[in-house]
């Protein structure tokens, strides 16, 4: 039986055994015309693999100097792990192109044995990862430049366009890279507005790393500030509310994306910025323990209305 791919990852092996090879030797080798030989070499550059060309009658082959594929053995909780990963990744828009996730699953089912390739697959077709899918994936060159400035202390300069907002050029101190709530953040301290600040990486329109070093302030939590950021982000009420229970209890009912929670004498409060009261009231009135309402008074009326239509739903009779 004919099995292209299993002739492919050959020639890989026979390059990389062999300073270089010439197309008519690989024909030879491999029981094929030089056409062949050609259409195999193009499908290993296809994938990544530094195949070069070397000038002659019938032309050499040759990996680039310096570069040696390494063996992949996985044992089959390995290869799941790194199948979920994927899944998982593709699923939230971690990796921010869809075709870096195939073609990594593709490697990978491609170097394990038929059998663990088999059961890999059946993963793959059947588990449904029920995750957020991210709503604006940002470009990965963004990504890539903003956690190497991060990782390597060096400032970034940006160009960057906030919502309604005209663009804008800044250098920022990048303290860290949180995805949450299907979207991407940059945390970091900005000296265009001076302060800490809180960046979309799909606003970001370009990203470079400066010369310039900076010192990341000890023990700063990236995703605390970005979820308080998120929930206190400006907009038309803000809402604070006196939740009367423990502040661990507060958080097992409260989404983070919603609220900032604070313990306080008397209980745990509730602060966030909405624009829709009555979706608010509704979502306070499910969390089944007492609160106060202590700003906008505009909240109670809402608590009013949703408590009306609650009693005329309760005193409805069926229709026989």
């Amino acid at each position: 039986m004919y099995f292209p791919t299993t002739r492919v990852l050959t020639v890989l092996e026979m390059l990389q055994s062999h300073r270089q090879l010439s197309g008519p030797e690989l024909a030879e080798r491999l029981e094929v015309n030089i056409r062949t030989v050609r259409r195999y070499i193009m499908m290993l550059q296809d994938l990544g693999i530094p195949v070069e060309t070397v000038r002659g009658r019938y032309g050499a082959y040759r990996l680039r100097p310096g570069f040696k594929l390494p063996p992949l053995m996985f044992t089959e909780d390995e290869a799941l792990a790194v199948t979920l990963g994927l899944l998982a990744a593709r699923r939230l828009g971690l990796a921010v192109a869809a075709p870096d996730v195939e073609g990594a699953l593709a490697k990978v089912g491609r170097v394990l044995p038929a059998s663990l390739r088999e059961r890999v697959q059946a993963v793959q077709d059947i588990l449904i990862l029920d995750f957020p899918a991210s709503e604006a994936p940002p470009a990965s060159d963004v990504v890539v430049t903003l956690c190497t400035a991060a990782q390597m202390r060096r400032r970034a300069g940006l160009r960057y366009q906030a919502w309604g907002a005209d663009v804008t050029e800044r250098t920022i101190d990048v303290y860290g890279i949180v995805c949450r709530g299907g979207f991407w953040y940059a945390v970091g301290y900005c000296h265009l507005r001076q302060d800490v600040r809180v960046f979309r990486l799909d606003r970001v329109l370009q990203a470079e790393i400066c010369e310039e070093s900076f010192s990341r302030p000890t023990d700063f939590d990236c995703l605390e500030h970005v979820a308080r950021a998120v929930a206190l982000m400006p907009d038309k009420w803000f809402v604070e509310v006196l939740l009367e229970t423990s502040l661990e209890v507060a958080r097992c009912e409260v989404p983070p994306a919603l609220a900032v929670l604070e313990e306080t004498s008397g209980g745990v409060l509730f602060r966030c910025y909405t624009k829709n009261l009555e979706w608010i009231a509704r979502v306070l009135a499910s969390l089944g323990f007492p609160f106060v309402v202590r700003q906008p008074p505009e909240l109670r009326a809402a608590f009013k209305q949703l408590a009306e239509q609650i009693t005329k739903m309760a005193s409805r009779a069926p229709v026989l």
